[in-house]
């Protein structure tokens, strides 16, 4: 054999030994880290992990569907001039509450006066000629009685009488529709509400039915619009039929953190609407504090039954899996058991309702869970406390048996 065939061998030796050498010292070091870490968790597998349980409850549940909904004003009115003239004064300042009846605004009168002064001097004239026509009746037919008129002149004075009776009703029709018109120099308001900004300023020519004056909405009560999907059609009508003094409807703000105000539901609308198979609702509420504004959107809750006895746990308690929900229940040897359970709806801001699955009394799991596995043992905390602080004999103990998992793994290393 050849000189270089040799040193290729003895190479190809020396690189195999390096090689393994290294391989062994890997696996070596990765046992002894694997003790150490087994030193440090201090016994995974025969430690209880510690969790927080709570003890499933009984209390009475309302259920609520939720809506977007829509304030809207009771009533809301474009306050108009029915006569035409020039705005004499404005009796009210824009966003200033109006009671129904206040004056609003004035138009010069004076030609409308004049009207009525026309209309009523006019009645008087044929009032005075009524009288005259007939107190001439009245003779003739004294004189007819002796024969001294004839029964022709007698029928004409009549008709005059009739003629001058049919002129003063004309009259006072003139009179009254006269009085209408200089009525109506003077506007005020046809229901109490909130001003808006005017829409004419004094000294501008008004026509009768021409640019709105003012518009006033009503706010005291007040409306919120919302629609409700057709699978809960049923479920309103019934509140409504089992509530006769309304069924409790809440506005929150867009968070649904804060409750702005309470009321009841109104109207259910006859019909649904198929392109977005949902029905609309009409709620009202009082607003005696003014924080409904028409067009404001806000959420609204519709209370539709309350759930008497329902078992109630943390929303915490309740895990999703691929196939159900489930929770982690604490099992009197200390130890959890994953139970398959069906919530049923919020119960307030942090509880969810169960409807099946759990028991009144049973003590799940709201803390811990990611840790948990059927089985595992665990040390059960209240809501709040924490694990106590190992003592120093505990800690000497878990030093120790450290040291001895650390001490076996690497007298199995490989040697040298």
């Amino acid at each position: 054999m050849s000189r270089w065939k040799i040193a290729l061998i003895v190479v190809a030796v020396v690189l195999a030994a390096v090689i393994g050498w290294r391989i062994l010292s890997s696996r070596s070091a990765a046992g002894g880290a694997g003790g150490m870490r087994g030193g440090m968790g201090g016994g995974a597998d025969n430690d209880p992990i510690p969790v927080t349980v709570v003890a499933a409850t009984t209390q009475d549940v309302p259920l609520y569907l939720p809506a977007q909904g829509t304030v809207q004003a009771l009533n809301t009115v474009t306050v108009n001039a029915q006569v035409s003239g020039q705005l004499k004064a404005l009796h009210f300042a824009e966003g200033q509450e109006i009671k129904q009846g206040e004056l609003i605004a004035e138009i010069d009168p004076r030609t409308f006066q004049a009207s009525l002064d026309q209309a009523t001097a006019k009645k008087k004239q044929d009032a005075a000629q009524l009288v005259a026509s007939q107190s001439t009746l009245a003779r003739y037919e004294e004189l007819m009685k002796k024969n001294f008129v004839s029964a022709q002149d007698l029928e004409n004075q009549r008709q005059t009488v009739r003629q001058q009776q049919a002129l003063v009703s004309a009259d006072n029709a003139a009179v009254s529709s006269a009085q209408t018109q200089l009525g109506y120099t003077r506007i005020t308001a046809p229901i109490s509400g909130v001003a808006g900004i005017r829409g004419v300023d004094v000294g501008n020519l008004v026509t009768a039915n021409g640019t709105g004056i003012v518009t006033l909405t009503q706010i005291h009560p007040i409306n919120v619009m919302f629609s409700l999907p057709a699978q809960n059609l049923d479920s309103v009508r019934g509140a409504q039929a089992a509530t006769p003094d309304g069924v409790e409807v809440t506005a929150l703000d867009r968070t649904d953190a804060h409750e702005i105000a309470k009321g009841v539901l109104k109207v259910v609308d006859n019909q649904i609407d198929t392109s977005t198979n949902t029905f609309r609702v009409k709620s009202e509420f009082a607003n005696a504090d003014g924080l409904l504004w028409p067009g404001q959107f806000v959420n609204v809750r519709v209370k539709v039954k309350t759930l008497g006895g329902a078992v109630v746990v943390p929303a915490t308690a309740v895990q999703r899996g691929p196939d159900n929900s489930y929770a982690y229940v604490l099992q009197p040897d200390n130890t959890v058991a994953m139970k398959p359970i069906v919530p049923g709806g919020d119960a307030g801001d942090d509880n969810v309702v169960v409807t099946s699955g759990l028991a009144a009394g049973e003590r799940v799991v709201t803390e811990g869970q990611f840790r948990l596995k059927p089985g595992s043992k665990v040390q059960a905390l209240a809501p709040g406390e924490t694990p106590a602080a190992p003592t120093a004999e505990e800690l000497a103990k878990l030093k120790a048996k450290s040291g001895q998992q650390g001490q076996r793994r690497g007298g199995g290393g490989p040697r040298h």
